[in-house]
């Protein structure tokens, strides 16, 4: 089965597979947040993300390949009241527009192996303005220990080494690693070990 086809499969779910409420991190980060401007949430899949970044105040796009995924954040967006735009797009291959967001945002993507990341990656850069906040979560390989979510492919996780080679120059650049229980969804539950990131484009 495809990636396409999984996750076309997963968000079948009635229920949001990864709760109504934003990520803990992303919500953590409200105080870096620009008081207005642009924000990409990047594979926003039901779109707990995307909405919370529209509901701070930013014109918000939320980018997945999943049709069944983008009803569901549209339905989420109507009943929290936030105007989110949506494009339906493979975020490997989305021509992410040059210099075009004030805030890009990625949690736990890791569909990806790693040329599929380099060319997302790649274009979060472009699409971020210069001085732009970057915000990354994913799973560290510690989390193959606790199977509680993830991809079981050790080199889709991401590590300290990684981030800080891949945005090298970025400025006020901060990595935390961190274990703990999360309760994000049924998909998302358990002990877990993650990484969180966060950089301002130079």
């Amino acid at each position: 089965m495809g990636e396409y086809d999984r996750w076309e499969g997963r968000y079948a779910a009635p229920e949001y597979i990864f709760g109504r409420a934003p990520n803990y991190f992303i919500a953590s980060c409200k105080a870096l947040l620009p008081a207005s401007g642009k924000a990409l949430a990047v594979a926003d899949g039901e779109g707990r993300n995307g909405v919370w970044l529209s509901l701070q105040g930013l014109e918000t796009l939320s980018i997945d390949f999943s049709p069944t995924a983008q009803k569901k954040a549209a339905a989420l967006a109507q009943e929290s009241g936030a105007t989110l735009g949506f494009e339906l797009a493979d975020v490997h291959t989305w021509p992410y527009p040059a210099e075009a967001y004030d805030v890009v945002a990625e949690i736990f993507t890791q569909f990806s192996d790693p040329q599929q990341r380099r060319a997302k990656w790649d274009g979060m850069k472009r699409a971020l303005k210069s001085g732009g906040l970057l915000i990354i979560q994913g799973y560290t390989p510690k989390q193959l220990d606790y199977a509680t979510g993830g991809p079981k492919q050790l080199d889709h996780l991401y590590t300290r080494e990684l981030l800080a080679t891949e945005f090298a120059g970025w400025r006020d650049m901060r990595i935390v690693e961190e274990e703990l229980e999360m309760h994000e969804g049924a998909a998302h539950s358990g002990k877990s070990a993650v990484i969180n990131f966060t950089a301002w484009k130079p």
